[in-house]
């Protein structure tokens, strides 16, 4: 596992890729089922694997965390880039951060809490964060108000952030005047645009963003690059042509539950057996499992052709 910090060189030439996190059928974390899924994304060039939203980790219980960190470090490979997060409450950071401190990763994203918040009052809970934890902090916005431009500028100028993972969905991606403030305030190559395949190409071509984040790249690894090649060489007709690719499982997603779907959505592929979701999520509705399949399947097919 790489321990370097994270740099723009990382997201020049990788996918962030938002894994799930397999369990076996008792709910304990499967250390050979997730050891599959990193294979198969490192396999198909993915040098950055971020566990997050995708992976549960809101309502992973504390006495698991030391565990998953010491696992993520034996299954990821020499060239991979492991970035686990913490929170999203402030006492879940501090319990965190302590733990953190026994490892070695070069930066942890703090997940987003909704409600009961303020903008310097996230400021300040990063700051303490980073401070007990000895690392700097991957920020995550996904809502507006959550934290303001300013004070995300006042992070990135204390050494405090890594990057940024912005995940704020809009109807038109190109019409986002919060994304228009954050890159005003903040070098536009330390932010990560965080929803996927979908608004990857806006964000990374009108809005200067350094990399992207996303779930499905767990089933399409090589398509997921190509995107992201495509983009950097300026190639937007051919970066188009693969984002299409992804939709059908994208649209799923979006209809259904962005980490509820991927996480049926990788068993169903054949690439990992994922187990049941902690509560407070579940698994799919059985009937949602056969588009899911469908959908899964063909972008496995799709990505395969492409390698």
């Amino acid at each position: 596992m790489i321990t370097a910090p994270l740099s723009r060189d990382h997201l020049a030439r990788s996918v962030m890729a938002v894994p799930p996190l397999a369990r076996a059928a008792d709910g304990t974390i499967s250390e050979t089922e997730n050891g599959r899924i990193i294979r198969h994304l490192e396999a198909g060039g993915v040098e950055l694997l971020l566990y997050g939203g995708n992976a549960n980790l809101y309502h992973l219980p504390l006495g698991e965390y030391d565990d998953l960190l010491a696992l993520l470090t034996r299954l990821a490979g020499p060239r991979t880039l492991v970035v686990p997060s913490a929170g999203p409450t402030y006492g879940l950071l501090l319990e965190h951060a302590r733990i953190v401190r026994r490892h070695s990763f070069p930066t942890v994203m703090v997940l987003p809490q909704q409600g009961i918040t303020t903008s310097r009052g996230v400021a300040e809970g990063v700051r303490r964060f980073v401070d007990a934890a000895g690392v700097p902090a991957l920020l995550y916005v996904k809502h507006d108000g959550f934290i303001e431009p300013e004070d995300v500028a006042a992070l990135d100028r204390e050494g405090l952030i890594s990057a940024i993972k912005y995940a704020t969905v809009r109807s038109d991606p190109a019409a986002d005047p919060s994304l228009r403030r954050l890159v005003g305030v903040v070098d536009p190559g330390k932010i990560i645009s965080g929803i996927g395949e979908q608004p990857a190409i806006i964000h990374l071509r009108d809005f200067g963003l350094g990399g992207f984040t996303s779930g499905c790249v767990c089933v399409a690894p090589r398509l997921s690059q190509a995107l992201l090649a495509a983009v950097r060489r300026g190639d937007f007709p051919a970066a188009e042509r693969i984002r299409d690719v992804f939709s059908p499982l994208e649209d799923l997603r979006n209809a259904i539950n962005p980490i509820r779907v991927l996480h049926q959505a990788v068993a169903s592929a054949g690439i990992a057996a994922t187990g049941p979701l902690l509560p407070l999520l579940s698994t799919v509705e059985a009937a949602d499992v056969p588009p899911i399949a469908a959908a899964a399947t063909a972008l496995l097919a799709a990505d395969k052709l492409s390698g």
